[in-house]
């Protein structure tokens, strides 16, 4: 997917804190994060500005330390991207209202940047369901991540008891690319694990998607 984009040296990382440890809404605004492939450094000027836009965000580690949502991310930006920034978010909470407030205070960080910032958000679709029912149920939230409708997201995925892990972070990201004028939403692929391991009973969906 990152192929296909002009990728800039500023990233904004939204993804889930899945385990019940740390703050909900949680940012790190300096140091540096080392995957295998070197460090890659924390933008502390883009983190500072978006923590004094958005009360809501907590500086901790905690909610950081064992998550792998958004540093799986890492070594294909440093592949793709050499030599790049970002600020990682985790979204433990499912309080759309403050996922909103997120994705707004997200939107006018991004507004007033003169350097390009591309904004990530990382997520599975659904888990552990047949292949079938996954294809069904991940139609549905995609359905509504094509349309930038991050209240018919939301309500979706509660009612069709999607388990798309990283639902939080794409509330947050719909929320501010529609503040930012956001028009256009392309599904670039989609799949199942099911696809690659041949297992069809238990699968996770997955989704590559840009957003213009």
């Amino acid at each position: 997917m990152f192929a296909r984009l002009e990728l800039p040296k500023k990233f904004l990382i939204l993804g889930v804190r899945h385990f019940p440890r740390g703050e909900p809404v949680a940012i790190l605004s300096n140091g540096a994060w080392r995957t295998p492939l070197g460090d890659v450094e924390i933008d502390a000027p883009l983190a500072e500005a978006l923590r004094g836009a958005c009360p809501l965000l907590r500086e901790d580690i905690v909610a950081h330390s064992a998550e792998h949502s958004l540093e799986v991310q890492l070594p294909f930006l440093q592949v793709s991207a050499p030599g790049f920034s970002f600020v990682p978010v985790a979204l433990g909470t499912l309080r759309f209202e403050d996922l909103v407030s997120v994705g707004e205070a997200v939107a006018r960080v991004l507004l007033t940047k003169k350097e390009e910032v591309l904004l990530l958000a990382t997520s599975d679709l659904n888990h552990y369901e047949d292949d079938a029912t996954t294809r069904v149920k991940d139609r549905k939230a995609i359905d509504q991540l094509l349309a930038l409708d991050a209240r018919a997201l939301y309500d979706t995925c509660r009612k069709e008891e999607i388990s798309m892990c990283g639902l939080g972070p794409s509330v947050a990201m719909l929320t501010a690319l529609c503040a930012m004028g956001a028009k256009k939403a392309e599904l670039v692929r989609y799949a199942t694990s099911g696809d690659v391991s041949g297992d069809h009973d238990a699968v996770v969906g997955y989704a590559g998607m840009t957003f213009s």
